[in-house]
């Protein structure tokens, strides 16, 4: 018998410097000085300082929001309110009030409810500061005021006021968090990145690692020592509306990335991270992205072997690349909330790893223990429940009913005062290991290079190589460009292009959710220096040869997915004066519960535009901004060219134009597995049994895995040669390293990158095997004609997978080692069955 796994992989690419550390049995040793430090600080604090430690407030609390010019649009407070998913009663409550009234409630979210245009004006409240800080002793403060960017000079402002506060009454550092998820997100003028899907799509790790150095480095100069990111919840369900955070679907890809990124952001010596790094804060520990519903926030149902192969993967890498702290789900798993999850919190990551960073809730999630998940009787038993479990710092954003209610389980003996010295001692070493107590503002002098064009530069690479070229019939693509005049392609046929479509022309749908706002809206005047597709292709091409006309637009007073009366009519008429169609189709922003589904087809306006387009008989090339896979099965065919940008930043329309015109090659490769039906939803790594053929007999069983394009998949202007896939180790035990070697040649006439990938199969294991398993990946450049050698270094316990008992087990048989259509032998000759919870 023989199975396999997905374990630790060790990689050593011939043409990478970066190499893994999933190897490490457990997590960072620390620093007996820095720990002499912690100890002296916790050994002078009362309880009530303590437990102010375990506090995070929001910002909004410590000020008001002030609206000039505002006049509440009643239809625009239903829309928001129906879109949180509010009863009929509360919204007619609602209604009911007063403008101010509405304004009072409503006014510091992140949403638009007024007539015309206003201005939103935010003031911090000193007084308030004061009686938080000196009273309630509270340790961390989180989020812009009212989920929008602000500028640099005000955090600094801001950030420094409540440093000195801390520092006044406390003689300890705020440690100030912001959800800088893709760049620095709340903070105007400062460089926004790709979205990690995207990053996943490159498959080059240094890509993120550098994108995670500029964040740090722009964060610092605001000010911020703490983000909330990377995000490495695995995204296997295209309905979930938070896909576009994380790095895709396979754990290595986001475990390789999370590394990678936590050196970008914190640097090279986790115990003393510089000014111009941050700390990490890894999220939402895990299974998140995985929710039986495909709705945000709910429960997700899944084999403990696949949690502990797959979904801990990537989390376990991050506690042993040294995260500064973890988030957690907000949800459950198998009936048991993450929050309240002793076994989970504190013995996967804090005893088995011996991981020593600290653990924050998400929003308020303390509280849903009683309000949702029904474990708890009221907040308090939630927060013994929440605290006991490992949870060390509460994220409850709006009250400090937190301080009072733990201080009483603590006096009755509920929460022992070891637990809180645990929780606080965590809490310390982040501001220790962050270097808050001796320089606890940053920002000024310094950080000369914020918003610069080397940063702007690093952006657009990274769009570049991230945006994915599905299809290309005929070699369609490129249309190349005349110095910005007369339109070609190589055969002089196309003059004139029609854009099209709902994403052709705004900023928003090209940086998705978190950019300036929570859910990406009403921010265009933030990125007005930016370039649409329609602007990107106008300086690409000149203005003269786009015609636009989008037929289908977004309905920016609505939700994400609502759409304006389309006009296909008009863009069928344009298309009578074009050579070629460019539609740019896909999604609005969206994030979290607002970005929630019902339908996973692509809106049946858009679908209908492109249907209507296609009976002009001009070549389509179809635009795909989106950051899930919608089905798009009926009108795939009509197109020429494919090409999926997915969320690609604020330089994204540029890396575009720069593809579609051969300036720059396309190198990217599917991150998910893109459905081509609502009824086969899978991810590549499926179970060998979820694709059967039809048996003989009575009884006629069909089951075929169906699929648009799948993980790993994308072209370019060139084409590759893979030859001579060898193993050097015909068979091996579970000690042996597997050195895998290709030759990888491009056998076009451009110059390009190619993403090597690596699998295995398991031919037969004790438990249904997968399909095949991602062990590893590099990305190489290869000029025309040049043969490049990639070398693979798999430690064979890496093919060891989680048995129906739990270990660990690597069992003796076959497997196949697979890159491209290669495939080479090779089998372990002696089961392995692990007593450990890692290996």
């Amino acid at each position: 018998m023989k199975t396999i796994m997905n374990k630790k992989l060790l990689v050593g690419l011939s043409f990478i410097i970066y190499q893994s550390s999933f190897s490490h049995a457990v997590a960072q040793t620390s620093d007996a000085a820095l720990e002499a430090k912690i100890e002296k600080t916790l050994s002078r604090m009362t309880l009530d300082e303590k437990i102010g430690q375990m506090l995070e407030l929001n910002l909004d609390v410590m000020g008001k929001m002030t609206v000039e010019n505002a006049k509440v649009d009643r239809e625009k407070v239903r829309s928001v309110l129906q879109q949180y998913g509010r009863s009929e009663a509360e919204v007619n409550d609602m209604l009911s009030k007063t403008d101010q009234q509405i304004i009072d409630l409503l006014g510091a979210f992140p949403v638009d409810i007024y007539q015309g245009e206003t201005r939103r004006l935010w003031k911090i409240n000193e007084e308030m500061l004061d009686t938080l800080i000196s009273k309630w002793k509270v340790g961390s403060i989180l989020n812009a005021p009212g989920s929008s960017a602000a500028t640099m000079e005000q955090w600094q402002q801001w950030i420094r006021l409540i440093q000195e506060k801390s520092m006044k009454y406390l003689g300890i550092p705020d440690i100030y968090g912001l959800d800088h998820n893709h760049g620095v997100t709340y903070t105007q003028g400062g460089t926004l990145f790709p979205q990690p899907i995207n990053l996943g799509a490159t498959f080059n790790p240094e890509l993120a690692r550098r994108g995670a150095e500029i964040t740090a480095y722009e964060s610092r100069a605001a000010s911020c020592p703490w983000v909330y990111n990377p995000v490495v919840d695995l995204s296997r369900d295209p309905r979930w509306p938070r896909v576009y955070e994380s790095f895709g679907e396979d754990p290595i890809v986001n475990a390789k990335m999370v590394v990678a990124e936590i050196r970008g952001y914190q640097g090279d010596d986790n115990n003393h991270i510089d000014k111009y790094h941050v700390g990490t804060s890894t999220k939402h520990y895990f299974a998140y992205g995985a929710p039986w519903t495909g709705k945000d926030r709910t429960p997700a149902y899944l084999s403990p072997l696949m949690i502990r192969e797959k979904y801990f993967e990537p989390f376990k890498a991050a506690a042993l690349a040294g995260t500064l702290t973890m988030m957690v789900n907000s949800a459950s798993v198998n009936g048991v909330p993450l929050h309240a999850s002793y076994e989970y919190l504190t013995k996967w990551l804090k005893e088995d790893l011996q991981w020593d960073g600290f653990l924050v809730t998400d929003w308020a999630d303390i509280n849903n223990l009683y309000s949702r998940e029904k474990v708890a009787k009221d907040k308090k038993d939630a927060i013994r429940i929440a605290i006991n479990a490992g949870i060390d710092m509460s994220m409850d954003p709006y009250s400090v009913e937190f301080c009072i209610l733990l201080k009483e389980l603590v006096n009755e003996g509920k929460v022992k005062m070891s637990r809180i010295d645990d929780a606080v001692r965590r809490i310390l070493r982040a501001k220790y290991r962050l270097g808050l107590f001796d320089e606890p503002n940053t920002g000024g002098k310094g950080y000369e290079k914020f918003g610069c064009e080397e940063f702007a530069a690093a952006s657009l690479h990274a769009a570049e190589e991230s945006i994915v070229l599905l299809k290309n019939e005929d070699n369609i693509l490129p249309l190349k460009g005349n110095h910005n005049s007369q339109l070609s392609t190589l055969n002089s046929q196309f003059k004139k292009i029609l854009l099209t479509g709902p994403n052709a022309n705004q900023m928003r749908c090209l940086h998705g959710g978190w950019s300036y706002t929570w859910q990406g809206s009403r921010a265009e005047n933030l990125s007005e220096k930016y370039n649409t597709i329609y602007e990107a292709l106008c300086n690409k091409y000149g203005k003269d040869n786009i015609i636009l006309e989008q037929g289908v637009t977004y309905n920016e007073d609505g939700a994400y997915y609502d759409e304006n009366e389309p006009q296909i009519d008009k863009a069928v008429a344009a298309a009578a004066q074009a050579d070629i169609i460019i539609a740019a189709i896909g999604e609005n922003s969206y994030t979290e519960t607002p970005g929630n589904l019902t339908d996973l087809w692509l809106s049946e306006n858009q679908r209908n535009l492109v249907k209507a387009l296609a009976k002009t008989g001009k070549p389509i090339i179809l635009i795909l901004n989106e950051g899930r896979p919608r089905l798009i099965a009926d009108i795939e065919p009509l197109a020429k060219a494919v090409v999926d940008i997915l969320i690609p930043g604020n330089y994204g329309a540029d890396a575009l134009a720069n593809l579609l015109a051969g300036d720059a090659n396309f190198s990217a490769k599917m991150p998910y597995t893109y459905p081509r039906e609502i009824n086969s939803l899978n991810t590549y790594d499926y179970k060998v049994s979820e694709e059967v053929g039809t048996m003989e007999g009575a009884y006629n069983y069909d089951a075929k895995v169906s699929l648009q394009w799948p993980f790993g998949y994308g072209i370019s202007y060139t084409t590759y040669e893979y030859s001579n896939l060898k193993v050097d180790k015909a068979s091996f035990t579970a000690d042996d390293i597997l050195t895998v070697t290709v030759d990888v040649k491009n056998t076009g006439s451009r110059a390009g990158k190619e993403a090597v990938l690596l699998y295995s199969s398991d031919l037969v294991a004790s438990i249904v095997p997968d399909n095949k398993r991602l062990r590893d990946f590099t990305k190489i450049a290869l000029e025309p004609g040049e043969t490049k050698t990639v070398t693979f270094q798999l430690p064979a316990k890496s093919l060891a997978f989680v048995g129906a008992d739990g270990r660990w087990t690597l069992e003796e048989g076959d497997f196949l080692l697979k890159v491209g259509t290669l495939s080479v032998p090779t089998a372990c000759t002696q089961t392995k069955v692990w007593d450990t919870p890692n290996i």
